[in-house]
């Protein structure tokens, strides 16, 4: 989904809670990452792979000048054969500790492994966003969640949400803290200022 089709996809939700809700969701992915340096994990339900927007963030990363928002893209079924970014198996989420930060796509609320690993996450001290599932054990274990309930009136479902949060992620990307403008950034912006149309009076 581009930036267009999402600038409209805004159009149509405002005044609905979901754009707040969008937005807080990706603020707290976003200042998770960014203030611990990057170290985002984020997987999906055997069933379901976040590949889109694992995508779609790293995207973000690179237009935002925001690298921490790119993820590793963790598997249930890693190709121990194939590049490194498909090799990535559950175990590194029971690595994880403080400073990273765990994102859950689930469509559903998840058990077994997947759900064991979280635990072991959280109890390390990630921090564990889950976007999709609504209630359940999961859920529970959440610091931030964004619940994408079935039969939305607005047909909303978790793709598109998807798409939302990584744009938000991107758009509210800290600024980068430059030093003090010197002499010739001062004078050029002088310049532009004088050399400007005076501005119309009709």
């Amino acid at each position: 989904m581009d930036a267009v089709r999402v600038a409209l996809l805004r159009e149509v939700l405002a005044g609905t809670e979901w754009l707040g809700a969008t937005r807080r969701f990706a603020g707290a992915l976003r200042g998770s990452v960014v203030s611990y340096g990057g170290g985002l994990l984020l997987v999906g339900t055997p069933a379901y792979e976040p590949w889109h927007l694992a995508a779609h963030l790293v995207d973000e990363a690179t237009w935002s000048g925001t690298p921490e928002l790119a993820p590793t893209l963790v598997r249930h079924d890693p190709r121990t054969s194939g590049p490194g970014q498909l090799s990535v198996g559950l175990g590194r989420i029971e690595a994880a500790r403080r400073g990273e930060t765990l994102l859950v796509v689930a469509p559903e609320g998840v058990g077994g492994a997947l759900l064991e690993r979280v635990h072991d996450a959280r109890r390390g001290g990630a921090k564990v966003l889950v976007l999709g599932a609504g209630e359940g054990e999961l859920v529970s274990m959440a610091h931030e969640s964004l619940a994408v309930p079935d039969g939305l009136e607005l047909e909303l479902d978790l793709d598109t949400v998807q798409h939302l949060v990584s744009a938000a992620a991107g758009e509210n990307a800290v600024p980068v803290v430059r030093g003090r403008r010197g002499f010739r950034d001062r004078l050029a912006r002088l310049a532009d200022i004088l050399t400007a149309p005076p501005p119309s009076r009709w």
